[in-house]
């Protein structure tokens, strides 16, 4: 989705129309070696904070908190990672906040760990930030999407964490499964699913920015 109008608030830009008087604080949270991105969101008229794929070494997140004087109060994912290890857990176990996984995708796609499960159209409340679920499947059964609005400075949203849902200039794999996991019938299924949730995600306001999981 393209950006015009931008303004630089707190490490990220956002339309001056759509955003106004934030108290919102981002930091896109980048391990090279992996290729792979995370976001700690904090409120900080309210001191909270949530982390999004949280990768493994969970000091990063830690220090940021501390630095800004904010506490971790939730923990996100978009989706069972396979690809990296994640510090979802651990992060839980050393701050006490609450871990928010998708509980869409069936039987054989949930998580076998005490949470919170997440729907589609389910809203996280963190401080004045609200974080909508979206289920977004195609490259996984389960994947879900955060759309996240920045109250009170708007009451539209003005970002989205897609995870390996969408990417800059490409997608998720939907047949990542079957070809590399040998789950049979996946890859049809997947890509049917995949074309579902670009509908929704097409259907977006065009100024929302786009925070993938990889690239």
């Amino acid at each position: 989705m393209l950006l015009h109008n931008t303004l630089y608030i707190n490490n990220f830009t956002l339309r001056k129309d759509k955003l106004k008087h934030t108290t919102m604080y981002f930091q896109h949270v980048y391990d090279k070696s992996l290729a792979q991105a995370s976001y700690f969101i904090g409120c900080q008229a309210k001191g909270e904070a949530i982390i999004i794929d949280a990768k493994r070494d969970i000091d990063t997140y830690l220090d940021i908190a501390k630095q800004n004087n904010m506490t971790i109060t939730h923990i996100a994912e978009t989706h069972i990672h396979a690809d990296f290890l994640s510090g979802s857990r651990e992060l839980t176990a050393v701050t006490g906040a609450k871990m928010y996984l998708s509980d869409e995708g069936g039987a054989d796609w949930q998580y076998e760990f005490n949470h919170i499960g997440l729907k589609n159209g389910d809203v996280i409340k963190v401080g004045n930030l609200s974080l909508e679920v979206l289920h977004t499947p195609g490259h996984t059964p389960e994947s879900i999407s955060f759309l996240l609005t920045d109250h009170p400075a708007t009451d539209e949203p003005v970002m989205i964490f897609t995870g390996d849902f969408v990417f800059v200039g490409d997608i998720g794999r939907p047949d990542l499964l079957e070809k590399a996991a040998g789950l049979k019938g996946t890859q049809d299924a997947g890509a049917k699913q995949m074309y579902q949730s670009l509908v929704k995600f097409a259907s977006l306001p065009t100024y929302i920015q786009v925070w993938p999981a990889h690239g």
